[in-house]
C-alpha cells in the first residue's frame, strides 16, 4: 500500500525512539526486530532481559542492538515513582500505589515518553484500551489547546486509493459541540501529517445546512462555528450529510458555495456510534483498507493497538507515531 510505504519511509528520516512495553508477546518482539532491521525507528523493549532474549531465541529472531529496560532494576525507578506520585496524589494515589503502578510496563512506557526518553509509546497487543488510555492520560496528559482525546481511522479506497480520515471511531461516545470541534481540529492535523495533503473537513449529520431541525444537528452546526473561530485557516463546512460532503454534484444542490465543494477528506461523525459503524461499513461492505485507530489529543504520542493485531500492524502504528512525534 502506497500510504504505508510513504509513512515508513518518512519514519526512517525522523530517527525516532518508540517504546514497546508488551515484550512478553511474540508479536511485539518480531515488530521490534523489524523496526530495527528496516531502520524505521529505534525500538525500546520493557521487561526482564533474560526472559525477553530467551523468547527471541525460541522464535529465532535477533534483538541485537535493541535496548531492553527492566523497570524493577532500572536506576530510574525511584524517579518515575516520585513523578507519578506527584502527578496523582491529589487523586488519592499513595506512594505505595505509585510503586506498584510503575512496575506496569505500559505505565513505564508512558513515563519514558513523558520524560523524553522515548518519542512515542505503542501498547495494546495484550493490554485493554482502557488501561492504555489511562496510562496516557494520567502520565502524558492532553494538549491544552485541544484537550479532547479521540481517534482517527484512515480509510483507503480499494479502487482509487483515495484516503479519508474518520473521527471519532473509538474513544468518545457522545461528544459535546466543544469536543466535536477539538476532534475536528486534531483530525485535520493528523491527516495533514500522515497523508500529506490539505485537510478538507466535513462535520457530518443527518441534516445539511438546517434541512432538519433537531438538537443533534444543531450541535454539529455549533461545533463547526467553534472550529472556524479557533482555526480560520482550516477548510471546513457543516452540518452536512455524507453525500453532500463527498459527492460534488450533490454538494452543489444541497450546499451550494460550500468551501469543501463535496471533496471532503476528513469526516467528523457526530458520535461514536455513527463513526464506528461508518468505518466498519466501508471496510466490510465497501472493501476499504483501514488503518488505526490513531489516538489524538495527547501532549505526546502514545497509541493503542487492537489485541488481534499482527506484528506488521505494530510496525505500521510505530511508523505512524514517528510521523506524529
Amino acid at each position: 500500500m502506497k500510504l504505508i510505504e510513504n509513512v515508513r519511509e518518512k519514519a526512517r528520516q525522523t530517527h525516532k525512539r518508540i517504546v514497546l512495553p508488551e515484550s512478553i508477546d511474540e508479536r511485539v518482539l518480531i515488530a521490534a526486530a523489524t523496526l530495527k532491521s528496516e531502520k524505521i525507528a529505534t525500538p525500546i523493549l520493557i521487561g526482564n532481559p533474560n526472559s525477553i532474549n530467551q523468547m527471541a531465541e525460541r522464535i529465532q529472531i535477533s534483538l541485537k542492538g535493541i535496548e531492553i529496560v527492566d523497570p524493577v532494576s532500572s536506576n530510574r525507578y525511584r524517579e518515575f515513582v516520585d513523578t507519578y506520585y506527584e502527578k496523582r496524589k491529589h487523586k488519592g494515589t499513595t506512594l505505595s500505589d505509585a510503586e506498584s503502578i510503575m512496575t506496569n510496563p505500559t505505565f513505564w512506557g508512558a513515563m519514558m515518553v513523558e520524560k523524553n526518553l522515548a518519542d512515542g509509546c505503542v501498547s495494546g497487543a495484550i493490554t485493554t484500551t482502557g488501561n492504555v488510555l489511562r496510562a496516557a492520560l494520567q502520565i502524558i496528559g492532553t494538549k491544552p489547546e485541544t484537550p479532547t482525546v479521540s481517534s482517527d481511522i484512515l480509510v483507503i479506497s480499494p479502487n482509487t486509493e483515495q484516503i479519508w480520515s474518520f473521527a471519532d471511531c473509538a474513544v468518545l461516545p457522545d461528544p459535546t459541540a466543544e469536543q466535536l470541534a477539538d476532534i475536528a481540529i486534531a483530525t485535520a492535523e493528523t491527516h495533514r501529517k500522515i497523508v500529506k495533503e490539505e485537510p478538507r473537513v466535513a462535520m457530518l449529520s443527518f441534516s445539511t445546512k438546517g434541512s432538519a431541525k433537531h438538537p443533534l444537528a444543531e450541535k454539529v452546526s455549533i461545533a463547526t462555528e467553534i472550529v472556524k473561530k479557533k482555526r480560520s485557516d482550516l477548510l471546513i463546512d457543516g452540518e452536512l450529510q455524507l453525500d453532500a460532503a463527498i459527492v460534488p454534484k450533490v454538494c452543489e444542490k444541497k450546499a451550494p458555495g460550500s468551501p469543501i465543494a463535496g471533496n471532503a477528506n476528513v469526516l467528523i461523525f457526530p458520535d461514536l456510534g455513527s463513526g464506528n459503524i461508518g468505518y466498519k461499513l466501508t471496510q466490510r461492505i465497501g472493501g476499504c483498507e483501514v488503518i488505526g485507530p490513531i489516538i489524538q489529543g495527547l501532549k505526546k504520542p502514545m497509541n493503542d493497538l487492537s489485541r488481534g493485531c499482527s506484528a506488521e500492524d505494530i510496525v505500521n502504528v510505530s511508523a505512524i507515531l514517528c510521523n506524529l512525534a
